[in-house]
């Protein structure tokens, strides 16, 4: 999931910032309304969690004119939690209401429950490749039945994979989706990601399905015949 928070508080921000990121989220931040409203509209997020009170463009003004080209899914915070309040904010065509101060599970409840009214009907919450099974709401990963244990980042990558199955994806592409690095980053920690997700996703199993391309990158697919894979 891609969220972008446009809170004006570094503390909050950071906060929602360092919780999401450990879930695997990827995340925008920005502190100003116009800000915001210019990430909102120029890229595509899962979710915006979206604070009232903003420098220069507030949030009512934000949700305004997003609403007029964007549908995405919009929380609102405010420490002024009176009922016209989120009357309003509702009414200008907010998805969901906040008051601070808030609980962090509680906001990612309601981020999952945002997504997944929006996928309802039109989205698939499950990828599979093989025997291999991608729950992308409950974030569970089994393959023959047998649940994987994997860390946030792996979960992230896997998934990554999952929904490009059979698209060979390069380093780069991979760090700048699931690490937020560019091109001048060291995306070394992509070879060692995969090696480790290798080692939980494969190893124990007789067909492989992520496979390493020479030259270009990584693919995950469903291969009747096998070849040997070169090291991440």
């Amino acid at each position: 999931m891609r969220v972008l928070v446009v809170e004006d508080e570094a503390k909050t921000s950071s906060y929602i910032l360092r919780g999401l990121t450990e879930l695997g989220y990827t995340v925008d931040i920005a502190d100003t309304g116009v800000d915001g409203l210019h990430l909102a509209l120029e890229f595509d997020y899962d979710a915006i969690v979206l604070d009232l009170m903003l420098p220069g463009l507030d949030g009512y003004g934000v949700l305004t004119q997003l609403r007029r080209q964007k549908s995405t899914p919009v929380i609102m915070l405010s420490a002024r939690g009176a009922v016209d309040d989120r009357v309003t904010g509702l009414r200008k065509g907010a998805d969901d209401y906040l008051p601070k101060p808030f609980s962090f599970t509680e906001l990612v409840a309601r981020l999952q429950a945002q997504t997944r009214r929006r996928t309802e009907g039109h989205e698939v919450t499950t990828l599979q490749v093989d025997n291999l099974m991608i729950d992308l709401l409950a974030r569970k990963v089994t393959r023959a039945g047998q649940r994987l244990d994997l860390t946030a980042k792996e979960f992230s990558l896997l998934s990554l994979l999952a929904r490009h199955q059979g698209e060979v994806l390069s380093k780069l592409m991979i760090a700048e989706q699931i690490w937020d690095m560019n091109f001048d980053s060291d995306i070394n920690v992509v070879e060692v990601a995969v090696k480790r997700l290798r080692a939980k996703v494969d190893a124990p199993y007789g067909r492989k399905l992520l496979h390493t391309v020479r030259g270009m990158g990584y693919v995950l697919e469903n291969r009747h015949s096998d070849q040997s894979d070169e090291a991440a």
